[in-house]
């Protein structure tokens, strides 16, 4: 058996969501920080990507008001009794071609043997891109 040193497992890009997600529980006990943590998320994003962020936060905000925002590995996400219900990776993250809007494990979207959890989102999203995200956001916070 031949050993690897973390550090080869891992890349830098892995190792700082695994820093950012331990601070995130750190802080979790106040959702007052989890709110601003969340607002920081987005405002650190380079601008094209922040522009997608706020429009994916209010989408997310106005079909399910009941989630509160946090963030999850650095990501802006919102939650349902403190667990990640969906959640914008931007791609700048992980040096990637597109962005994603995800639903984690919480989010109550089974429906059959198959069923979406991420989508690639980008700029130039419509109206109907942003409702039938909605209409999926609604579905996963219960």
């Amino acid at each position: 058996m031949v050993e690897t040193k973390s550090s080869e497992v891992f890349s830098p890009e892995e190792k700082k969501a695994m820093r950012a997600r331990a601070k995130e529980l750190k802080l979790a006990a106040d959702k007052g920080n989890d709110a601003a943590a969340n607002d920081e998320a987005v405002a650190k994003l380079p601008d094209d990507e922040r522009e997608l962020a706020e429009r994916i936060r209010a989408m997310v905000v106005a079909a399910a008001p009941q989630l509160d925002p946090k963030t999850y590995y650095g990501f802006p996400a919102w939650a349902r009794d403190g667990k990640v219900v969906c959640f914008f990776k931007p791609k700048s993250k992980f040096k990637v071609r597109y962005s994603t809007f995800e639903f984690d494990t919480a989010a109550s979207l089974d429906d059959g043997a198959v069923w979406a959890t991420a989508f690639a989102v980008h700029n130039e999203m419509t109206e109907d891109d942003l409702a039938m995200l909605a209409a999926l956001v609604t579905k996963a916070a219960g």
